[in-house]
């Protein structure tokens, strides 16, 4: 499978992380849950997965150099971080009062 990241499937990826993490907190999460099998596979396939398919992407590197800083990937992960902070902070400033 070759999948081919861009920044918009890394925000893309970024926004679903954010919207479902705090669905499966609430479900597998809160105290004692820190060795909940559960969790830890939510949090895979979640947050790891994605990131991983849509921001570093499944393919073979196509650097020529290794010893260059890859900005392209920089910017794909830069994408996803902003879309998750962007989602959390939306999502806080909905719920204040």
């Amino acid at each position: 499978m070759n999948i081919t990241p861009t920044p918009i499937t890394a925000a893309l990826a970024g926004l679903f992380s954010a919207l479902v993490l705090p669905f499966l907190w609430s479900r597998f999460g809160g105290p004692g849950s820190a060795d909940s099998i559960g969790l830890v596979v939510a949090f895979l396939l979640v947050v790891a997965l994605p990131a991983h398919a849509f921001v570093l992407g499944f393919g073979r590197s196509r650097m020529a150099n290794p010893r260059t800083l890859d900005t392209a990937l920089l910017k794909r992960i830069g994408a996803w971080l902003v879309a998750v902070a962007t989602t959390v902070a939306v999502a806080e400033f909905l719920k204040a009062p």
